[in-house]
């Protein structure tokens, strides 16, 4: 699946709020090792240079386009293009004081392993700290799958991409085991967008990409087509110009015992 960073971030502050909220509860003053999983452009890791400005900062980004783009910031880091599942997965050393992702584990599925991989990367004392989106119940998600299983697309979409997020307690009963202390929360923004289809300028972002990516041609505009009919009706333009767009989110800090 490709990326493309400038779509991603053309509701920057909106997709980078999260992760100066999810590091402003990591406690630890002065973390001398951090790692950013799923970079994408750079903005959440320029969230964690600001943070802590004396720590050697990685970022690990899959997508060689969203990777360009972080290394053509200025953000102070050294960038990794590569898979997030298999380094957690791998041998690489670990003794990281913080490893971060913000809004990038539901793409990796079973985060009954992959959790404990990454909290056994991992200092004593250091914290995991991630945030995933949780609105996969929003008409936004809803109205998407239901125009990939309804239409004549359906056959070609029927293995696309999936998202993998699990409940609260779930998470905490992942976690506890590795951890001295968990912070677990939820929190649902309201976002006032602005322009045509904001909507459906969102998720071209991020969730539809695994939809359109297998489409072609007159299909793929039939099925935008379709699927931008039916976000307009649940999102409607207000007479301000502006369109709301309910997101809710789960946060967790982990620290390791």
């Amino acid at each position: 699946m490709t990326w493309n960073p400038d779509v991603y971030l053309t509701f920057a502050d909106e997709r980078t709020r999260p992760a100066v909220e999810l590091a402003s509860r990591v406690a630890l003053p002065a973390p001398s090792r951090l790692i950013d999983l799923g970079c994408g452009p750079g903005n959440s890791t320029a969230v964690l240079a600001a943070r802590w400005p004396d720590a050697a900062i990685e970022g690990l980004e899959s997508s060689p386009d969203m990777l360009a783009k972080a290394r053509a910031s200025s953000v102070r880091a050294t960038w990794i293009e590569g898979d997030v599942g298999a380094w957690a997965r791998s041998s690489a050393p670990g003794q990281y004081e913080v490893i971060f992702s913000n809004a990038m584990l539901h793409w990796i599925p079973d985060h009954r392993s992959l959790l404990p991989q990454l909290m056994r990367k991992l200092a004593s004392g250091g914290a995991l700290a991630f945030q995933v989106p949780r609105n996969f119940d929003a008409p936004s998600h809803v109205l998407m799958r239901q125009t990939a299983e309804r239409g004549p697309w359906a056959s070609g979409l029927a293995d696309a991409q999936r998202v993998h997020v699990e409940a609260p307690d779930t998470y905490f009963d992942i976690l506890s085991p590795f951890s001295s202390a968990i912070d677990l929360w939820e929190t649902t923004y309201l976002h006032v967008l602005q322009g045509e289809d904001p909507v459906l300028t969102w998720v071209s972002g991020t969730a539809l990409r695994p939809f359109v990516q297998r489409l072609e041609g007159t299909e793929r505009d039939a099925f935008v087509t379709e699927y931008r009919q039916r976000l307009r009706e649940a999102y409607p333009r207000r007479d301000d110009g502006k369109t709301l767009f309910p997101f809710k989110r789960l946060f967790a800090v982990a620290r390791r015992s």
